[in-house]
């Protein structure tokens, strides 16, 4: 009778196990009806194909510049978040850049059944500077990024491995995925953290990604990178992207921290002022 309730308690542990992981790797998706003509420029529908097949909705807003820069969302969210995704695109067109704006691989319109988190998601900025350069090619010789959470660590990716990425703004970049994935857990979740060790190897077995922890990019990016990290963020520590910031430094003068009082992906929200500033000084200097 022991073993009996024994093998049942782990059936349900292993089921709740895998029920956790795949609502990890598929997250709902946001889907809104506000559009670039809600902001006041034109637009137009865009799809683009990734090197592993994938078709991914977007859009393109041609404003008449020589400068384009791409807005990332992070996980669960689409280019249609309006906490950072849309103020960042009224934010990018009123400055006069061009904007290409996009769903990742399993978010918004685009295809894709699972996400990766930061992997495969290198795919998707791929597909995306691939396209701006085959049909807009004199808007592509100067291409910034700006990066929230998930769109963050793939900024980070993209400075150290697409030469067209001239710079990039990384607001509340993970740097190690799994600590941010265990506090995710627990903040989101109500989950014990040590929980994310178990569900860890189901979320790789569904999605087939592998980790993308960019603390391992900090001897490798040398291109311009503003560093945005906010000390009440309970999935990223201010000291972690401190770390990433002091070894980048050593190798990489264009790299700046900014430090704020704000919860994760929220500095835009709590200080829109402050961040549209510092973002536009950055922006005029490497772009």
């Amino acid at each position: 009778m022991i073993w009996q309730v024994i093998l049942v308690v782990v059936f349900v542990f292993i089921a709740f196990l895998v029920f956790v992981a795949y609502k990890m790797v598929k997250p709902p998706r946001l889907i809104e009806e506000w559009t670039p003509k809600d902001l006041g420029f034109d637009y137009e529908d865009v799809t683009f194909e990734t090197e592993d097949g994938l078709k991914l909705s977007g859009w393109w807003i041609d404003n008449g510049s020589d400068k384009t820069v791409i807005p990332l969302h992070g996980y669960t969210a689409s280019r249609w978040y309006s906490l950072y995704m849309k103020p960042t695109v009224e934010f990018l067109l009123k400055e006069g850049y061009n904007v290409l704006v996009f769903d990742f691989r399993a978010h918004g319109k685009s295809e894709g059944k699972y996400t990766t988190v930061g992997d495969r998601e290198l795919l998707d900025i791929k597909a995306a500077v691939r396209w701006l350069g085959e049909n807009h090619p004199e808007k592509a010789s100067k291409i910034g990024l700006i990066g929230f959470s998930m769109g963050a660590m793939v900024t980070i990716r993209s400075l150290a491995e697409i030469p067209e990425v001239c710079c990039g703004v990384a607001d509340s970049p993970p740097m190690n995925l799994d600590r941010t994935g265990a506090r995710g857990l627990k903040y989101f979740a109500k989950l014990p953290e040590w929980l994310y060790i178990f569900v860890k190897p189901l979320t790789k077995l569904f999605s087939g990604g592998k980790e993308v922890h960019p603390i391992e990019y900090a001897d490798k990016v040398r291109k311009p990178l503003l560093l945005i990290a906010g000390e009440k963020d309970p999935l990223v520590k201010v000291e972690e992207v401190g770390e990433f910031y002091e070894r980048n430094r050593r190798i990489n003068p264009t790299v700046e921290l900014w430090v704020t009082d704000a919860a994760h992906v929220r500095t835009l929200n709590s200080r829109p002022g402050e961040w549209k500033a510092r973002v536009k000084k950055f922006l005029e200097e490497h772009l």
